[in-house]
This record gives structure tokens, sequence and C-alpha cells, in this order.
């Protein structure tokens, strides 16, 4: 019981000892292919399993990039926030109309008359909170233009303009106290 299916074949006669070499070298060879063609299957497994692993680190880079992203634009409007509601000038309410421009709109603020030299003057300025306006003193201005300058409503100061040689209203200054 000790021989093999094949050298039973030899002994009986049926089989020759070439025909025995050549059968058992085909199933040697068939064998050998069977272990190749696992390994490639292996290989390109391994190589989508890698690929879809790759894809998948990018895809959770840039999720976490939009998400810093979101979070400091957060933290930069929390901080805007922060700084016009601290340092909004308190007592600004009155009855004389400060005209401004916000994204090509006349806007008005009613202000005191205080209130209303120092916006002309620059000294205080119109910051955007939302939908609504506050006045906040410039050096505050400056900061919050740092983080986002669409915060800030510039003024545009008739005195910061500076007439051009050819101006045929040079002659004619405008004068201060001109309300529109």
């Amino acid at each position: 019981m000790g021989n093999s299916l094949l050298d039973q074949l030899k002994k009986s006669g049926l089989v020759d000892k070439s025909k025995a070499q050549k059968a058992k070298h085909d199933q040697y060879k068939k064998t050998k292919q069977q272990a190749k063609s696992n390994a490639t299957e292996v290989d390109e497994a391994k190589a989508a399993l890698l690929k879809a692993q790759a894809e998948k680190v990018e895809r959770d880079r840039l999720l976490n990039l939009q998400r810093k992203e979101e979070a400091d634009r957060k933290a930069i409007a929390a901080q805007i926030r922060q700084l016009i509601e601290t340092h909004a000038v308190k007592n600004r309410e009155g009855d004389i109309a400060y005209h401004f421009t916000d994204a090509n709109r006349v806007k008005t603020l009613y202000v005191s008359a205080e209130v209303h030299k120092y916006l002309s003057a620059g000294h205080l300025v119109v910051a955007k909170l939302g939908d609504s306006y506050a006045v906040v003193p410039k050096k505050v201005a400056e900061k919050i233009k740092q983080r986002d300058a669409q915060s800030i409503i510039t003024n545009e100061s008739p005195t910061a303009s500076i007439p051009g040689e050819n101006d045929p209203y040079a002659d004619y200054k405008i004068p201060d106290d001109l309300m529109w």
C-alpha cells in the first residue's frame, strides 16, 4: 500500500517509464503555474488594496484640511465679533445721519454730534457685524481689518483726497460741516 498509483501502473505494465516521467513533469508544471497565478492574483489584490488605502488617506487629508479651514474661519469670525462687541462705541445713538457705502449701497447710521465729528475726522470707523453696523475706534478697526477686510467699512473722507494739478475746482474747498 506504500506504493503510489504510478508505481502500481508501472508494475502492472500499463504505463512505461517515459510516460510516467512525462505525467509527473506535467503535474509539476501545473502546480507551479497554479502557484504563480495565485501569486499574481495576490499581488494584484494587494496592489488594489494599497491603492484604495492611498485614496482613502488622500480623501481623509482633504477632509481634515477643509475642517481645519472651516474652524479657522469660525475662529476669525468669533474674534471679529468679540472685538466689535467689546470696543463698540456705546452711546452713539443720535439724530444726525451719517451716510456711508457698503457694497455699492448707501447706508445711514443715526449718531450723536460728537460721534459724527469723530467719524468725519477718521478717529472712529464703521464696522459690519452680521447685518448690523457698529462704530469702533480706528485702532480696533485696524485689528479687525487684519483678520477680515470685508468687516470694515472704509471711510473715504474728502480731506484724504489730494486735488490734482489740473483740477478746476481746486480753489473751492468742501466745508467740513457739510451734511449729505
